[in-house]
């Protein structure tokens, strides 16, 4: 018997250093960062379920129990190894650092996603050093909580990791508060040694196309936020009365989104996407989502794992219209196997009554038409001079996010990131700026899945330690009593992580009273109640 990583897959690597056969790949040291998720080599495997113990949003599972619809993952893991035959990985041992005296090294953290979470974890790996989180919102866990689509539960556990990490009594949790109002970027290094800035890239990128204005055109990330009840987008309003929907882009934050707007209301009542949503999906006439990309399947930009679990939605027929479909000899597994997936949705026969999800490839996007709202998309076939307009009243665009400038640090307006090395900010006259660090989506971009915030902050963290080893972060600051008296002088009405737990077990609370794994709030006074108790 062999275990099989499947379409949850958040490529953490938590299962990697725990196969005591080295069996899973792409390991982080062979070169292969790009990649969607990982695989196990079916010949090696022991069959001893370290990896699945180990999983922290349960995508692995024995080839004798995998869930209906993921059959195919076990040959998608032996089709890996068949192209990349496995060799001994050059795995280093895992070292930490010595510990340090109690005080001698405070960092703040500014944001509590998932790559400020792991950067805070790291951190309290390293005896005696003190973390303290900072967040403008009152619930931690960032674009998990928010981002991550209600039907994907599993992913949303990956969560459960930090857990025992936030108990450590060298952490602090300052939640509802927002570094750049009451607080500043040099109050926190005057209370600590070295700040992570972990912030994120909350900015949707524009098309910058005619009628790109009018009413009934959307980032998708305003929708992702609105079916997550994230406060700042709750009270958005989407036109959910036509036929068909657009979105523009074809990631899995595209793929999210379609399903969301076809999927049977039974099915999201089992989640937690927030009740006006449900509400709101319940009422809709969507029965068509058409996902644009501006290139053919070989350069979609969904996982995998995603594409291919679409094929096993009930009721939702997947259609591929346009782009070259056949596989070439340079192409990598995933690739291929993308497009196989491609050709057997292509050759399947839709069933009448089916809603559909479309994947318009070769195909951008024009023009918006319409006058006092979106009518219509104008759309142009790559390569040619031929262009169609796509009826539809609600347009998506899902082309990716931005990082915004933060106060007190340099910024790269090209890239929308702080410019740093190895997650040390740099200034503009090309010297590191002392103390001031990134990690995440403002660090590298936005791009990555969850488990790919590991990494890059086990990186930043690395620097942030030799930085302290040679002395460079050794000066007086203030201590957590100075901080919180700080706190308290600005009136700043800050959640601990007994509050947010608090807030967790009442929204839990509030599931159970209607079988779903939990109600969110929506509004921040509510959640601040809540947490006070």
């Amino acid at each position: 018997m062999t275990y099989v990583i499947t379409q949850n897959c958040c490529k953490d690597a938590s299962c990697v250093s725990a196969c005591p056969v080295d069996c899973i790949r792409p390991s982080a040291t062979d070169g292969s960062p790009g990649t969607q998720m990982l695989f196990i080599d079916p010949e090696t495997c022991i069959d001893c379920g370290a990896c699945a113990d180990e999983c922290p949003v349960d995508a692995v599972y024995s080839e004798f129990d995998l869930p209906e619809g993921m059959e195919r993952f076990l040959d998608i893991n032996a089709e890996y190894f068949r192209h990349n035959p496995l060799e001994p990985a050059m795995i280093m041992p895992m070292t930490r650092p010595p510990a340090v005296d109690r005080g001698a090294l405070r960092v703040a953290i500014v944001g509590a996603g998932p790559a400020a979470c792991y950067a805070a974890a790291e951190l309290l790996g390293v005896d005696g050093v003190e973390v303290e989180l900072f967040e403008r919102l009152p619930t931690p866990f960032g674009l998990i909580r928010a981002g991550v689509a209600p039907d994907h539960q599993r992913t949303k556990s990956v969560v459960k990791i930090f857990e025992g990490a936030f108990g450590n009594a060298r952490f602090g949790c300052y939640l509802n508060v927002e570094i750049g109002q009451a607080i500043t970027h040099a109050d926190l290094l005057a209370n600590h040694h070295a700040v992570i800035y972990a912030v994120g890239a909350s900015s949707s990128r524009d098309l910058g196309i005619p009628g790109d204005r009018l009413p009934g055109h959307h980032a998708a990330a305003d929708f992702v936020g609105w079916y997550n009840g994230h406060p700042d987008h709750a009270a958005r309003e989407f036109d959910l009365s036509g036929r068909r929907a657009v979105i523009i882009g074809n990631g899995n934050v595209a793929l999210d989104v379609a399903r969301m707007l076809l999927l049977d209301t039974d099915a999201l009542t089992g989640t937690d996407i927030a009740e006006h949503a449900l509400a709101a999906l319940a009422g809709s006439e969507i029965e068509e989502v058409v996902i644009l990309g501006r290139r053919g399947p070989r350069d979609g930009a969904f996982s995998l794992g995603e594409f291919h679990a679409l094929g096993h939605l009930p009721g939702i027929d997947v259609v591929i219209d346009g782009g070259d479909t056949e596989s070439r000899p340079d192409d990598d597994v995933e690739t291929r196997l993308k497009l196989d997936i491609a050709r057997e949705f292509a050759e399947r026969t839709p069933t009448p009554g089916n809603k559909r999800i479309v994947f318009r490839f070769d195909s951008s996007p024009t023009e918006f038409v319409g006058e006092d709202g979106v009518t219509g998309l104008r759309v142009a076939r790559t390569g040619t001079d031929e262009s169609t307009v796509i009826e539809t009243s609600l347009v998506l665009r899902s082309i990716g996010y931005r990082g915004s400038p933060v106060a007190g640090l340099p910024y790269d307006e090209a890239t929308g990131t702080v410019p740093h090395e190895n997650g040390k900010v740099i200034g503009a006259d090309g010297a590191a700026v002392p103390g001031v660090y990134v990690t995440g989506w403002i660090k590298r971009g936005p791009r990555g899945v969850i488990g790919t915030n590991r990494g890059c902050a086990e990186e930043t963290v690395a620097q942030l330690i030799a930085d302290f080893d040679r002395g460079a972060l050794h000066r007086e600051v203030g201590d957590r009593a100075a901080l919180r008296g700080l706190l308290a002088q600005r009136g700043v009405d800050a959640v601990d992580w007994k509050g947010w737990r608090a807030i967790d077990a009442a929204e839990r609370k509030r599931g159970a009273e209607v079988t779903r794994p939990r109600v969110k709030f929506i509004d921040i006074e509510e959640m601040v109640t809540t947490a006070r108790g």
